[in-house]
């Protein structure tokens, strides 16, 4: 029963820790542009 008073404020901080890291991507951009990405793969830019 005392591994539970440790086990869940860390799962509780990784959680919330993944959530964070989750907003910030999407506040930095990460997310904007889906089709780029896919589009940029097919692209065939072998110059000369």
């Amino acid at each position: 029963m005392t591994g539970l008073t440790f086990l869940i404020p860390i799962a509780i901080g990784l959680g919330l820790l993944a959530l964070v890291t989750f907003l910030w991507t999407l506040k930095s951009g990460q997310y904007d542009d889906l089709e780029g990405a896919s589009q940029r793969i097919l692209d065939d830019d072998d110059g000369p």
